[in-house]
């Protein structure tokens, strides 16, 4: 454990070091965006495959796990090195293990995600400028506490606000609640989604309404695990289901309260992937008195829609007409490598009449890129009636 230590506070200096040694070696790399200021590696080359080194001369073993784990080879100098296969585009989760132990890499960004800090990685995309920055008017993210009721304690959230926001100050604006998914926390959509950049640019192109986006923390941060003896089922109803009555009954007078918001439905709108996905249907579906606009981002719905459509969530979907005219736009969206189930219920709200966007992030699976895409799509949607 000592010798893994010392290697990693080692690893500031020797990287800067090793590509001046190497320059012919590495110039069809550049250093990854996520890097720490002034750090040469991990590097991407033109393949999209990824360059680790670390300095461990005194380790045995050393691996890298991204995707797949990645053993890397030990050279004279004590200093390992793997380039891993080509990956796909987007951003990753990765971290190093010395002789068995886990680390995050000192050399890249650490973000929350699967339940704790662990290093991240974006790989450039071919469509990437929907979520780089542009020399445009910005919003901003403000941080925020309340005292919970629920929780006993004070909860954080993230608030975006809009170019403009702080000039006319009798404007109001529509207001989305952004979720994040399992094992990831209220941070998300800020670090990981670049959900700002992805609006600012969106309300730049005139392609989206101006609009207060709020996310929280979905009381799902760590992994689901039920408990021993533990009914499966049981277990994953309870599994951040608190977020039901902080969001209706704290976060959304918190915002009303404090921002400029209009606080009716029609210019309420809820959204969430994967595991936020699910309490988007949960608590949307449910509470359509206020909310008027969907979107479940590789969310899952617990139902069988060719048995339960007409049954599930009270009865919602039992009369299409009265829910195509309460909900604006109920949107789907996924990765093309996840599988059929969001295209077949897609399929099967439309052969009942039920009104919805269906999209496929082409070439992504549950990730981030799938979840930017995903909202870049479904923003523009948002606030038109």
């Amino acid at each position: 454990m000592k010798n893994g230590l010392i290697a990693l506070a080692c690893f500031f200096v020797i990287n800067g070091f090793c590509l001046a040694q190497n320059n012919n070696l590495y110039k069809d790399s550049k250093a990854a965006s996520t890097n720490i200021i002034e750090n040469e590696f991990p590097r991407i080359d033109s393949h999209s495959r990824v360059i680790f080194r670390v300095n461990a001369p005194d380790a045995h073993k050393v691996q890298v796990d991204i995707l797949h784990v990645y053993d890397m080879v030990k050279g004279k100098d004590g200093i390992w090195t793997v380039r891993t296969d080509s990956l796909p585009p987007g951003f990753h989760y990765y971290y190093l293990m010395i002789d068995g132990y886990r680390f995050a890499d000192p050399a890249s960004e650490s973000f929350y995600g699967v339940g704790r800090m662990m290093s991240g990685i974006e790989i450039p995309a071919p469509d990437q400028d929907f979520y780089m920055p542009e020399n445009i008017p910005h919003g901003q993210i403000s941080e925020c506490y309340y005292l919970s009721k629920v929780d006993k304690s004070y909860n954080r959230i993230y608030v975006y606000t809009p170019p403009g926001y702080n000039k006319n100050i009798n404007k109001k604006y529509p207001v989305l609640y952004l979720q994040h998914g399992m094992g990831e926390d209220e941070t998300g959509w800020g670090n990981q989604g670049k959900v700002n950049i992805i609006i600012d640019n969106l309300i730049a192109e005139r392609r989206c309404k101006p609009m207060v986006i709020v996310m929280s923390n979905g009381e799902c941060s760590m992994m689901f695990k039920p408990k021993p003896g533990q009914n499966v089922n049981e277990a994953r109803k309870e599994f951040g289901a608190k977020f039901t009555p902080i969001l209706l009954n704290e976060v959304i007078p918190y915002i009303d309260k404090h921002f400029r918001v209009f606080t009716d439905r029609d210019h309420r709108a809820l959204a969430g992937l994967s595991w936020g996905g699910y309490q988007t249907f949960t608590i949307g579906l449910s509470n359509l008195d206020k909310f008027a606009y969907l979107g479940a981002f590789s969310g899952f719905a617990p139902f069988n829609p060719e048995k339960d459509l007409k049954t599930v969530y009270n009865g919602v979907f039992s009369d299409p007409t009265a829910f195509n005219k309460k909900v604006h736009a109920f949107f789907l969206g996924i990765g093309s490598e996840e599988g059929p189930r969001m295209q077949q219920l897609s399929d099967d709200l439309n052969k009942a009449g039920i009104h919805n966007t269906y999209y496929v992030s082409p070439g992504t699976a549950h990730e981030w890129l799938t979840w930017r895409r995903c909202l870049y799509q479904f923003a523009p949607l948002l606030f038109k009636n």
